[in-house]
């Protein structure tokens, strides 16, 4: 067994170089710069549009409550497991499964990343979307008195327009191309600091805007004063499992690559709390600005129907026509509203594509030919959610759904390693210790991982007018199992493949072995 600690430790990730035979060259330079672009990886377009229609439709503030202890015993546990997992290994998600787990599990690190990436390729058509629509708010395009309707026609005109989305989707993977290329420093630390406070102060002007206008009172209510009887609610707690699970990051991947860079002695409790913390305070701020916005402009009944409208139609039917009758709407709020949109969705899409560049050069490939070949790869394979609607609502169900499996890998992982040694490593490096409650957590995920999981595939089934054994039903489960299988099947046949050309890391010793743990050669 190799154990790479202390000065040796500091002096390896110090003098490696990002070629063809280090794991890593740069670590970020402070905590802030850590938490800020792990922040920025946790807060997207869900937390803009999804969370406020969440939050609208089940139960206000006993959904808050549930998303919170959801946080607690999901999100913070899994988001601990992803940065012990990068931060020994110094290697993406497919290094890592192989290091952490053993040679035979590499293909669940492939099955991780693959699933973000997949995600990847019809993300950057949305973050497009926000791009387009910041673009129609500084020209004054929802202008005072804009309807609900035509509002609707300058949406559905859009995304009939294969010109136009496939442009800005083109637009917004080559602008993360562009930050990603130059590494760590130079571009996603450099450009994350500034995005994500910006970011915060957008969503805090955008919220204290909404509750300052007549009847915004009825909508703070709503959201803040928990009906205690809703959370007797079973299926209340699944949509706020779901939320929090779709939200944070957790299972993704995508802290587990920024952990890579992450330098020594950090906190691994505090740190994945803060990041948490920070994803559930920009999903109130949007919470507010939103529903404020529609109670005091719209009304109950307008609101039954904006978050109805699906998350699309919130954001660029109602919302848009609700901005034309803000004082100040038109040429502030709007733009400010969408700029934040497209921000958050850059900031996550920065992190998909570090995930998808990390893995790409611990096989050797160098960070300059990575980054062009990803951002052409993932233009190329967005343009049918470019071009239609529902093959991105295809994807964004399976490897949305799909990231629920990612985390289980992470838990196993976890647990295969040794839960009480992991425990110990990370309390050495913590002021805020980790106890008994994570390995706790970690090892009951499987049961709730298999409740919410269980959810879903009932959903799937269960639906009135889908066809649950049709693989070409949007919403179906054959279309997930085909699509997971497939491949589950090809990782596995490359799984060989993969372990030996992933290039070794700390933990890695000439001849990894099939017991990672503690007391196997490829432990830490």
């Amino acid at each position: 067994m190799i154990l790479v600690t202390g000065q040796r430790d500091e002096a390896r990730f110090a003098m490696a170089s990002e070629d063809t035979r280090s794991p890593a060259r740069e670590m970020f330079t402070s905590r802030f710069a850590f938490v800020a672009a792990a922040i920025g990886m946790a807060v997207g377009t869900g937390n803009i549009w999804r969370f406020p229609r969440d939050v609208h439709d089940w139960g206000g503030g006993a959904f808050l409550l549930a998303v919170v202890v959801a946080n607690l015993v999901w999100a913070i546990p899994l988001l601990m497991a992803e940065s012990y997992m990068g931060s020994k290994s110094r290697l993406g998600t497919v290094g890592a499964f192989r290091d952490v787990m053993g040679r035979r599990f590499t293909w669940m690190g492939g099955f991780m990343g693959f699933a973000t990436i997949a995600i990847m390729f019809y993300y950057s058509v949305v973050c497009g979307w926000a791009i387009r629509y910041f673009v129609y708010g500084i020209t004054g395009k929802f202008e005072s008195g804009i309807t609900v309707d035509e509002t609707r026609t300058i949406w559905e005109g859009f995304v009939d327009s294969p010109a136009q989305t496939i442009t800005f989707h083109a637009i917004a993977i080559v602008l993360v191309g562009l930050v990603v290329i130059r590494g760590l420093k130079g571009g996603l630390e450099a450009v994350l600091k500034i995005v994500v406070p910006a970011l915060f102060v957008l969503l805090a002007i955008l919220a204290v805007r909404a509750m300052m206008l007549s009847g915004s009172a009825e909508g703070l209510r709503y959201l803040f004063v928990p009906e205690w009887g809703q959370l007797r609610d079973a299926e209340l707690w699944l949509q706020a499992f779901a939320q929090m699970a779709f939200s944070t990051g957790a299972g993704w991947g995508l802290y587990l690559t920024y952990c890579v860079y992450m330098r020594r002695r950090e906190d691994f409790a505090l740190n994945a709390t803060t990041i948490v913390a920070g994803n559930h305070l920009a999903s109130l701020l949007a919470g507010i600005a939103v529903i404020c916005t529609v109670f005091a402009l719209g009304g109950t009944a307008l609101g039954e129907q904006a978050t109805g409208a699906g998350n699309e139609g919130l954001t660029f039917v109602y919302l848009a026509a609700l901005f034309g009758e803000m004082p100040g709407g038109t040429w502030v709020f709007a733009p400010l509203f969408f700029l934040v949109l497209a921000l958050a969705g850059i900031s996550s899409l920065i992190a998909m594509v570090e995930l998808a560049t990390r893995n790409v050069v611990d096989l050797g490939v160098r960070r300059r030919v990575a980054v062009p070949g990803i951002v052409v790869v993932t233009f190329l394979v967005g343009l049918p959610a470019a071009l239609n609607l529902d093959y991105l609502s295809n994807q964004d169900n399976v490897w949305g759904i799909a990231l629920l499996i990612s985390g289980l890998f992470a838990a196993i992982a976890m647990m295969k390693y040794g839960l009480e040694q992991a425990r110990r490593d990370m309390d050495v490096d913590s002021d805020f210790g980790v106890r008994a409650w994570w390995t706790v957590l970690i090892r009951l995920f499987p049961v709730m991982f298999a409740v919410l999981f269980g959810w879903f595939i009932y959903q799937s089934v269960d639906s009135p007018g889908k066809d649950w054994w049709n693989p070409l039903d949007t919403f179906s489960l054959a279309t997930m199992v085909v699509q997971w299988a497939a491949v589950a099947a090809i990782l596995l046949l490359l799984n060989n493949v993969l372990a030996r050309r992933i290039r070794p890391g700390p933990m890695t010793t000439v001849a990894t072995s099939d017991d990672p743990g503690p007391n196997g050669s490829a432990g830490s």
